[in-house]
C-alpha cells in the first residue's frame, strides 16, 4: 500500500517542484500586465504597442548585459565588472572612431575583443586561482573603470557620420511602430542566448555547474572550460551592450553605465534566475528588464515623482523575489 502511495505522489512532488521552479517567472509576467494595465487605466497614451517597443528602445543595451549577467549567475558566480565594461566600450569605441580615425566596421571587432577577452581573463583567475567571483569581477570593475581615465576623463562625442546614421535609423513595423537597430540586435542576442543555454550540451553544463560543482566534475563536465567561458560570454555582452549604448548616446564617457551592474543582476533576478544558480530563463531576465523599463516609464508619465523612486521600487521588488527564491530554495531542496 505505502509502494503503491509513494509512486502515486512521486509525480505529484516533481509536477509541483517542476512548477516551483516557473513561479517566479509566471509572477514577473504577471507583474508586467498588471503595470502595463494600471498605467493604461490612469495614463492617456500609455495604452499603446508603441511605449513597450519604447521602452525596448530605452533599454536594449541592458538587455544584452543582463543576458551575459545571466550566464553568469547560472553557474553561481557574480559579474561585478559588467558596468565598468559598457563604460570602457564606449570610450574605446569613440577614441578609436572619432579619435583616431578607424572606421566603425574595424573598431566594432576590436571593441568585442576586448570585452570578451577581459571577461575569460577574469574566468580563468577565479577556475586556475579559486578565487571568489565577486573578490576577481569587483578587481575588473575598477581596473576597467580606470582605463576610461586614462583614455579620456572628459565626454568624447561622436559625429562619425556611419555612427550617427545607424544611431537615427529606425527599423519600421507594421501599424506604424519602430525600434531601432539595437532592439533588433538586442533580441538577437536573445535569441541566441536561448538556444545556447536550452539546446545545447553547453547551456547544460551551465545549468548543472551552478546545480553543483562537485557533481558537475565528477560527471566529467568541462567545470574549468565552461567557467572560462560564461564569463567571456558576460564580457563579450558587456562589449556588445556598451557599443549599443554608444549608438544610444553617441558619446563616450567614463562616468557611462555606472551603476549598471547592479540593474544586471536586478533584471536576472526579478525574472526569475537563482542567485545561487542552477536555475533561471534567458527569457526571465527580458521580461526583468521590460519590467524595469515600464517602471521608470510609469514614474516618467505620472510626472510629480522623482527618478529616485524607480530604485525603490525596484529595491521592493527585489525584496520580493528574494523571498520567492527562498521558499523555491525550500522546493529544491525537498525534491
Amino acid at each position: 500500500m505505502s509502494t503503491t502511495l509513494s509512486s502515486l505522489t512521486k509525480p505529484l512532488h516533481r509536477f509541483s517542484v517542476r512548477h516551483a521552479t516557473r513561479l517566479p517567472l509566471i509572477v514577473t509576467a504577471t507583474l508586467l500586465v498588471a503595470m502595463f494595465s494600471v498605467g493604461s487605466l490612469n495614463y492617456e497614451g500609455f495604452f499603446s504597442a508603441q511605449v513597450l517597443l519604447n521602452v525596448l528602445i530605452d533599454n536594449g543595451f541592458l538587455l544584452v548585459v543582463a543576458i551575459g549577467m545571466t550566464f553568469v549567475i547560472l553557474t553561481g558566480g557574480i559579474d561585478l565588472s559588467v558596468g565598468s565594461m559598457v563604460a570602457l566600450s564606449t570610450m574605446l569605441t569613440a577614441w578609436l572612431v572619432e579619435q583616431n580615425g578607424l572606421p566603425l566596421a574595424l573598431a566594432i571587432p576590436v571593441v568585442l575583443l576586448v570585452g570578451a577577452g577581459g571577461g575569460a581573463l577574469m574566468g580563468w583567475v577565479i577556475h586556475a586561482f579559486e578565487i571568489q567571483p565577486f573578490i576577481v569581477t569587483l578587481a575588473g570593475m575598477f581596473l576597467a573603470r580606470g582605463l576610461c581615465y586614462m583614455i579620456s576623463t572628459e565626454s568624447i562625442s561622436i559625429t562619425d557620420p556611419t555612427t550617427t546614421r545607424i544611431a537615427q535609423t529606425r527599423v519600421l513595423l507594421p501599424g506604424g511602430l519602430f525600434v531601432s537597430p539595437a532592439v533588433v540586435i538586442a533580441l538577437v542576442v536573445l535569441a541566441l542566448a536561448f538556444v545556447v543555454l536550452h539546446h545545447t550540451r553547453f547551456g547544460r553544463s551551465v545549468y548543472a555547474l551552478g546545480g553543483n560543482e562537485t557533481s558537475a566534475r565528477l560527471m566529467g563536465l568541462p567545470v574549468g572550460r565552461t567557467k572560462v567561458a560564461v564569463y567571456a560570454v558576460s564580457g563579450l555582452c558587456s562589449a556588445l551592450g556598451g557599443l549599443l549604448l554608444t549608438f544610444y548616446m553617441l558619446s563616450g564617457y567614463a562616468l557611462h553605465a555606472v551603476g549598471m551592474e547592479l540593474d544586471a543582476i536586478a533584471a536576472a533576478v526579478i525574472g526569475g534566475t537563482l542567485l545561487t544558480g542552477g536555475s533561471g530563463f534567458v527569457l526571465g531576465t527580458a521580461l526583468g528588464v521590460t519590467v524595469l523599463g515600464l517602471i521608470q516609464t510609469v514614474i516618467s508619465f505620472q510626472g510629480t515623482l522623482s527618478s529616485w523612486w524607480t530604485r525603490i521600487v525596484i529595491g521592493g521588488l527585489l525584496f520580493v523575489f528574494i523571498l520567492l527564491q527562498r521558499l523555491f530554495g525550500g522546493a529544491r531542496t525537498a525534491e
